[in-house]
């Protein structure tokens, strides 16, 4: 084992999570790359943090299963050391839909990953984080998005709903966990350039969220990965508890 910081990243095959997880790379981090089902893609992730000089290792876990969630963290423990980073970034959308059109297994699903995924991972990091039973401390960042507050209407009111949640327990989770030595914050992401809307079945939102985006733009995955990157920092250090928005000024 090394004394590099080390960094797990869920949903790190493609997207915002491969671009998180080869920053974290080359600024210093050894990365653990999440992923469900594209093995292929954070073989690659893997392959590009290697590049950056780090030590990768892609893991094979669905966040919604509490079991695979603690597999992945051991495995994380044994090849890699106990993490010092976590970026709950894995997320579904759940297909666009009205409220009234939602399907139980769409609304069980989005929440079973976006918000109980993200609980359970942030409950095997407390555990090797904590500084009263003898971890180092560290750092969570939990993925939202501007739908929290914008609210989605017509098309993602249950995805909306989930970050909400996401946003309530960063709250919460950074009150009760910085006496053991852990902050949590989120980030409230836009649009980003990734495949995600048209796997969805939305391919033009994209587009449209750009023409409405003040900073003409939607976001690239870079852009939040520095986000992410600047609140693992030191210059970050004071910062727990809350939620930065990076999404180019579009607000509700």
């Amino acid at each position: 084992m090394t004394d590099r910081r080390i960094a797990l990243v869920t949903g790190a095959s493609k997207g915002i999570g491969a671009a998180t997880a080869v920053l974290f790379a080359r600024s210093g981090y050894d990365v653990c790359v999440n992923y469900r089902a594209d093995a292929e893609g954070a073989k690659r992730t893997v392959s590009q943090c290697e590049a950056q000089g780090a030590r990768a290792l892609a893991v094979q876990a669905d966040v919604s299963a509490p079991s695979e969630v603690a597999s992945m963290f051991d495995t994380c423990d044994a090849e890699l050391g106990r993490i010092t980073c976590l970026i709950n970034n894995a997320g579904i959308i759940g297909g666009a839909s009205a409220l009234d059109d939602l399907t139980p297994d769409a609304l069980r699903d989005t929440f079973a990953t976006n918000v109980f995924g993200t609980i359970y991972c942030l409950q095997e990091a407390i555990r090797r984080m904590r500084c009263d039973t003898g971890g180092a401390g560290g750092t969570i960042i939990n993925m939202s998005s501007v739908a929290a507050t914008m609210g989605s209407p017509g098309e993602y009111v249950h995805y909306a709903a989930s970050k909400g949640a996401v946003e309530t327990l960063t709250i919460g989770a950074g009150k009760e966990l910085g006496p053991l030595g852990i902050r949590v914050a989120a980030l409230r992401v836009g649009t980003t350039a990734t495949d995600l809307h048209a796997r969805e079945g939305n391919p033009d939102r994209p587009a449209a969220v750009a023409q409405a985006t003040p900073l003409g733009r939607i976001a690239t995955p870079d852009d939040i990965a520095e986000a992410a990157l600047w609140l693992a920092s030191r210059q970050a250090q004071f910062i727990s508890g809350t939620v930065l928005t990076v999404a180019g000024a579009l607000s509700p």
